[in-house]
């Protein structure tokens, strides 16, 4: 049975679904979590086609994905704190819903304008998806098996940002642009439907939901999301330091005002808990190294290897392949070993392949390209799932919607930080930047492999 919860001062058994439901209500939540995904990678491959069809410039198209990301990265925590409030379900179901009439919106836009406010709707809705997604995940797999749950969810994740651009070329090629956004309507559709009736009622706070906090917390990380993507673009140095310094006063502001809050919007309550810091930490550096990966690797392969274009999608293949094998693996390993260990082997990995991409010969053997990109995904297959289980573990089961929040908002961040280093690394070195951004990579992967690692200590520490 799911559960039912009347105070958040009771304590919780989260005792998961039976085994029908649970298999429905996990097809509604990757169903939506597959899409809201998706919509952060394949706007990028219609860029071209949408400035064309609505006569924009390059400048002003780029915005069609930053509003989403902007919308999206703004709302998580905010949409995550409500769900405690109101409970996740509502959250989730809503936020499908706005996204699913915002892909119409999208796919019916007959100007620039109309397509960017429909994107705003659209990152809102997936912000309702994304901020309370794992917080669901919790409490439909039993704890037995959550970190197969875990597994999967990452699997999705991986899977639908790795093969986001494919996906969108394909479309492309037998349809315009406005079928990216109207493809996700039936999906959409079917997941609200099946969602209504399997997903569970998890716990409601007592307490009442901060507004202007989450206003002060949107403000901090839209602004901030802004001033990466305006490094990302080379924008001037003032815009750029107005939206950073704004971003870290307004969050100043709200830490203060959040400070004796025992449910802040920005889990500040969360962070003093080694284990979820710790996990926070190494799941930015994850992601930092992703971003890093999939903005250089194309040019890497092009410019420096001199591949072509066909090759370098068949070489970006053995990634997300990978990880398809190894999350849930990884997910059921979680459910018996520490986090610290399988999280630390994976980021090793990582780094390890990493590494050895950028040492590649001048004229590499297709095996030596596909066998470093599997090392790759094995380890970011492998780390996900675990330090997701550990990240939400760690936090009590009536702070599930913040700790869910976090998991998305921590991806989100390292994603967006990579692709601004990526930028900034072919902004200074020109074409051999995609080389140092693979270097930096396996830096970020070793940092994440050591903070991992204390995650060991700290649950020695608190177990003692």
């Amino acid at each position: 049975m799911s559960t039912e919860i009347i105070s958040a001062n009771e304590p919780v058994a989260i005792v998961g679904l039976p085994a029908g439901r649970r298999r429905w209500a996990a097809t509604a939540i990757f169903t939506a979590l597959a899409m809201a995904s998706l919509d952060t990678a394949i706007a990028n491959i219609a860029l071209p086609a949408i400035a064309a069809d609505l006569h924009a410039g390059p400048a002003d198209v780029i915005w069609v994905v930053n509003v989403y990301q902007i919308a999206l990265v703004a709302t998580l925590l905010p949409l995550a704190a409500l769900g405690e409030v109101v409970g996740d379900r509502r959250i989730y179901l809503g936020g499908l819903l706005l996204f699913t009439l915002a892909s119409l919106f999208c796919a019916c836009a007959w100007s620039l304008p109309s397509l960017l406010t429909a994107r705003v709707l659209q990152g809102l809705g997936a912000g309702g998806i994304l901020s309370v997604n794992t917080a669901l995940v919790r409490f439909v797999y039993p704890g037995r098996l959550q970190g197969r749950g875990f597994g999967y969810n990452a699997l999705v994740v991986a899977s639908a940002f790795t093969l986001g651009p494919t996906i969108a070329s394909a479309i492309l090629a037998i349809g315009p642009w406005s079928w990216l956004f109207a493809v996700n309507i039936p999906f959409g559709v079917v997941a609200i439907l099946v969602g209504l009736n399997t997903l569970p009622r998890t716990p409601r706070a007592a307490h009442t939901f901060d507004f202007p906090g989450a206003l002060m917390a949107a403000g901090c990380l839209g602004l901030f999301t802004l001033g990466i993507g305006s490094a990302a673009h080379h924008e001037g140095p003032r815009p750029i330091s107005i939206e950073l310094a704004s971003a870290a006063l307004i969050g100043w502001a709200l830490i203060r005002r959040q400070a004796d809050s025992p449910a802040p919007v920005l889990p500040i309550d969360l962070f003093r808990r080694p284990v979820f810091a710790l996990s926070t930490a190494t799941s930015i550096c994850s992601f930092a190294v992703q971003g890093l990966a999939f903005v250089s690797l194309p040019f890497y392969f092009e410019d420096i290897l001199g591949r072509s274009q066909v090759e370098t999608g068949f070489f970006m293949t053995p990634w997300p392949l990978v990880v398809a094998i190894m999350a849930p693996i990884a997910g059921r390993l979680s459910d018996r070993y520490p986090a610290g260990i399988l999280g630390g082997i994976g980021l090793a990995l990582l780094g390890l392949g990493m590494a050895l991409l950028a040492m590649l010969p001048a004229n590499p053997h297709v095996v030596n390209i596909v066998w470093r990109m599997a090392i790759c995904g094995c380890g970011f297959g492998f780390f996900q799932a675990p330090n997701m289980k550990a990240l939400m573990s760690s936090a009590p089961s009536d702070r599930s919607g913040s700790a869910s929040g976090m998991v998305a908002t921590a991806r989100l961040l390292g994603q967006t930080i990579g692709a601004a280093l990526a930028a900034l690394c072919f902004g200074l070195v020109g074409r051999e930047g995609a080389t140092v951004a693979l270097v930096l990579g396996a830096v970020f992967a070793a940092a994440g492999c050591g903070i991992s690692a204390l995650r060991l200590v700290a649950t020695s520490q608190r177990g003692a």
